[in-house]
This record gives C-alpha cells, structure tokens and sequence, in this order.
C-alpha cells in the first residue's frame, strides 16, 4: 500500500516551518523547533540544523530541549546526534547538559532498553565521524566501571 500524498503533505510543511523556526532570537522557538525536528534527524540537512540547535551558543534550554527529543526517539540516529555535538561542544555548560541528556535518559533503567542503548553505542563505535567513534566509546567504557570509579575521557 502506497502512502498518501495528501498525509505527507502535513510532515513536510511541518519540517520546513520547524527548519524556519531554528533562527528565531526566542530560545522557545529555537527549542520547539529542535524539538519537530528530532523526528527527522535520519535526513541530512535536518541533521546539520539539529546539530546547530544542539550547540546553541545562546541558550541551554536549546540543547536540552533538543537532546531530549532525540535521545526519546530511542534509535542510533538520535543517539548519533547527541554524541556527535557532544565531540565538539566548547562550553562545559553545553556539555554537561548533553551529558545529562544522555546519562538521564530512561531507556538505562530497564535491562533491555540497556541492552539496546550498548548495541547502538557499539555500532557508532564504526561511525565515520570519529568525534562520534570516541564518544560512543567513552560512553561504554563507563558503563562498564564499577559505580563510583572515575573513567579518564582522553582514553
């Protein structure tokens, strides 16, 4: 069965009036927008605006907002995004928020949705961006420390 055209027509609008909306001045809008947008981060050019958003030299709640949506979609494209602007974040306070995105997300609490969050990290392990490669790995070397040892991030 074919989709409908006349259903796709709502999405698309939907994605070029949030990609619209990721320039506003207003920290909400910006959020909102990361927001919409997170539902289409497999597409390339949403990804690259995400990433913006994501590193928004203005606002945290930007990026907060933002990383929640993707890391809800509960995939590895979501998951990719997060880490990738986490490899390149300047400020500590962007990257401790993007931190707490990841450590905070509720897939953790659960052995499968663990289980599904080390398979995706292992595959971004082989990601071509090696920002993304390093995270992913730092990120599954501390999972693998006993609670309360430290995990030096240069390794």
């Amino acid at each position: 069965m074919r989709d409908d055209p006349d259903q796709e027509r709502p999405r698309v609008d939907s994605i070029t009036s949030a990609v619209h909306e990721a320039d506003s001045p207003l920290w909400s809008v910006r959020a909102t927008a990361g927001r919409r947008l997170a539902a289409a981060a497999h597409v390339p050019e949403v990804s690259e605006i995400l990433h913006r958003l994501l590193l928004d030299p203005d606002d945290t709640g930007v990026t907060q907002e933002t990383a929640k949506a993707l890391m809800q979609r509960g995939d590895a494209y979501g998951l990719r995004a997060v880490l990738a602007a986490l490899a390149c974040a300047q400020g500590f306070e962007t990257a401790d928020q993007l931190w707490a995105e990841i450590c905070g997300d509720p897939r953790w609490v659960t052995e499968s949705g663990a289980d599904q969050l080390v398979q995706q990290l292992r595959e971004l392990t082989s990601d071509e961006d090696e920002g993304v490669r390093t995270e992913a790995q730092s990120l599954l070397l501390r999972m693998k420390q006993p609670q309360g040892e430290s995990v030096d991030r240069r390794v």
